[in-house]
């Protein structure tokens, strides 16, 4: 039952779950989504279509509507809102993934705004010249506008973010992360690989840094040490990185998956000795949280997200810099003592038992109550 004054929720998103780029922050959002629904809020999540979508869909309670593609989603969510659902919601999430909906200026409703991350630095991985300096230089402007708004994020380093370009910190209201996989019951009930093994999952783009990975793995001076790289690898930094694998004087301790499916996925942060990820920033790191789930500790960047995800000499190490002689003396440090590892394969593997999507949506509770 509904206790709030809240009872109608407009979400503007640039992709949902079945979106082909579909990542952590969508599985956040309809994990949220789901929840809402089942206490009795009705839920519009309004985002962008792609090649095969439905125009709407019911799911598990709540509705997507899809209009327009990457780019003119922000004119035509604007356009279709003003036509179809003026007036209808009694809360509105404008949620920024790179540009925002700007719905403080066209919407009736109460709003506020959603952001896992900021993107500055990853406009010159991701976007090519002169996108690149163009969104590096409208970011701030966009956030200056929005300064008044209240934000709902996922982790202190993007609490910290948002402060510095003039949002008020008490207006900064921080939702646990969650995750979309079961943890185990018991570390004795699974078995790492024979051979010591490094796991590097997610899609292999400029801003993952997956070359690093590679780099480091080559410098780690430990016998029979195995690297599963997993992901897409469309795209010229994908193309490279395989090459780059192929010319390897390692290739033979290097395997390539591709895509993999859950059950595959489950299999592989199970199983592997620790997973490397060395984003150039996250909104909190998801895939570090899922390995811990599973009893796998993380090795990660000094970086705004994965230093929130990983406890530095806890659940996990945060390198002192972000190069791959750094990864690699952090790997050797791990992997060659035993003692240091099971303790901090166990303390992962109880932290992540904490970080769930009913905290969050208990979390997002007590902010729609400010409403």
């Amino acid at each position: 039952m509904i206790h709030h004054k809240i009872k109608r929720i407009l979400w503007l998103s640039w992709k949902d779950t079945s979106h082909p780029q579909a990542g952590g922050a969508e599985i956040v959002k309809e994990q949220l989504a789901k929840r809402l629904a089942h206490d009795g809020f009705e839920v519009i999540i309004l985002t962008s279509a792609f090649e095969g979508a439905s125009h709407k869909e019911d799911r598990k309670g709540y509705k997507i509507i899809r209009v327009g593609g990457r780019w003119n989603v922000y004119w035509l969510v604007y356009r279709y809102y003003k036509r179809h659902l003026q007036g209808w919601a009694d809360l509105v999430i404008d949620e920024i993934n790179t540009i925002p909906f700007f719905a403080k200026y066209y919407v009736q409703e109460k709003n506020v705004i959603l952001i896992h991350q900021l993107a500055r630095q990853i406009w010159f991985y991701q976007i090519g010249f002169p996108l690149n300096l163009l969104g590096y230089f409208l970011e701030p402007v966009y956030l200056w506008l929005l300064r008044d708004r209240w934000v709902i994020t996922i982790s202190e380093s993007t609490r910290h973010d948002l402060s510095r370009f003039g949002f008020k910190p008490d207006k900064i209201q921080i939702i646990s992360e969650g995750i979309d996989i079961e943890a185990i019951k018991d570390l004795s009930q699974v078995e790492k690989y024979e051979q010591p093994t490094l796991l590097a999952l997610g899609s292999i783009r400029p801003m993952k840094r997956t070359q690093h990975i590679i780099k480091a793995f080559e410098r780690a001076k430990i016998n029979n040490l195995q690297l599963i790289i997993a992901g897409d690898a469309t795209g010229k930094y994908g193309s490279n990185t395989l090459s780059m694998i192929e010319k390897s004087s390692f290739k033979d301790n290097i395997q390539y998956l591709g895509r993999v499916t859950q059950t595959k996925k489950k299999e592989l942060l199970q199983k592997s000795h620790l997973i490397i990820v060395t984003s150039v920033k996250e909104g909190w790191g998801l895939i570090v949280t899922e390995a811990n789930s599973q009893g796998t500790p993380a090795i990660v960047y000094n970086v705004d997200g994965l230093r929130d995800s990983t406890k530095d000499s806890k659940t996990g190490i945060v390198t002192h810099s972000n190069t791959p002689t750094a990864l690699a003396d952090s790997i050797v440090m791990l992997l060659t003592n035993k003692n240091k590892y099971d303790k901090m394969r166990k303390e992962a593997w109880q932290w992540s038992q904490e970080i769930t999507f009913d905290r969050s949506y208990h979390d997002l509770l007590k902010i729609i109550e400010k409403f």
